[in-house]
């Protein structure tokens, strides 16, 4: 299982993440994104699709902290010599563990997925949006989003000492950045030309900078989300197909860097959700201050 993979014995020096940076890491990104929800629980204006993906996203990120922080407590323990590292129940904790990864991992990839259709629409059907996505078919399409990754997740976790699991899942990785990259070079060729189609009705020129201004956000969203997982994935292929090689064996040294990484992009995020949305930041300010 995943765990497993960080405890291979290499030549190399194992990079370790100091334990007080990782548990730091991991309580900002579960706190931060933790924030994200309550201020759009809490903020009727913010009861829109745009930020029910954008809160399904923050969920996935506090899914990573957590696994993360439970996979260090597991391994601790397992150093201290409170548990083993091929017992039963071990073996049940370390299988609904890697279930949270996954889980994590997939439904990042789909909110993002979701986040990206509804700019398109927002972009290319800007007159149609209420009708095409509306709040009812948003929570549908969230709903069927985490069955799917929920039933995906369980089933990986089981057989994933399996190739034909295994294969599957990190192909699914690089296909759905493709999809999503089309999207955005599909999005950016059209918005000129869209946007002057358009020119001529009132408060366009002002409704087409927020929704580029959305459109470059998810852009930025997935630049952090690649830089954050990508090495992560590969190390779970790399020690699946290829864990004695020299090569493979260095590069899985770094695990524990890797690892912080992933809790990294919890923190990014909801920086980034700050950062580009003005009504979030009224609202924290609102949360901060005890105002109405």
């Amino acid at each position: 299982n995943i765990s497993d993979f960080s405890l291979n014995i290499t030549d190399c020096t194992q990079v370790v993440v100091p334990e007080e940076v990782f548990f730091t890491v991991a309580a900002a990104g579960i706190l931060e994104n933790l924030l994200i929800l309550i201020a759009v629980v809490r903020n009727k204006n913010l009861h829109l699709p745009m930020y029910f993906f954008i809160c399904s996203l923050a969920i996935s990120d506090m899914l990573g902290s957590l696994y993360k922080t439970l996979e260090n407590i597991f391994i601790i323990l397992c150093k201290m010599g409170y548990l083993t590292r091929h017992g039963d129940f071990e073996k049940k904790l370390d299988d609904a563990m890697d279930s949270m990864f996954i889980l994590s991992l997939l439904g990042s990839i789909f909110s993002l997925l979701a986040i990206a259709a509804d700019r398109y629409i927002t972009i290319f059907y800007a007159l149609r949006y209420h009708n095409i996505m509306t709040l009812r078919r948003a929570l549908v399409i969230l709903a069927v989003i985490w069955t799917f990754c929920a039933g995906s997740s369980v089933a990986i976790a089981l057989f994933s000492y399996e190739a034909a699991t295994v294969i599957p899942f990190t192909v699914l990785f690089p296909l759905m950045m493709f999809f999503i990259l089309c999207l955005y070079v599909h999005m950016f060729l059209l918005a000129r030309s869209h946007a002057k189609k358009i020119a001529s009705l009132p408060t366009s020129t002002v409704q087409h900078r927020t929704n580029m201004k959305g459109a470059i956000t998810l852009t930025i969203f997935l630049g952090v989300f690649l830089c954050c997982w990508a090495p992560f994935v590969l190390h779970i292929l790399l020690a699946r197909f290829c864990p004695h090689n020299p090569y493979c064996a260095c590069y899985m040294s770094i695990f524990h860097v890797n690892g912080t990484l992933i809790m990294c992009n919890a923190i990014i995020d909801p920086m980034i959700f700050a950062f580009r949305s003005p009504e979030l930041r009224s609202t924290f300010k609102k949360m901060f201050y005890c105002s109405r």
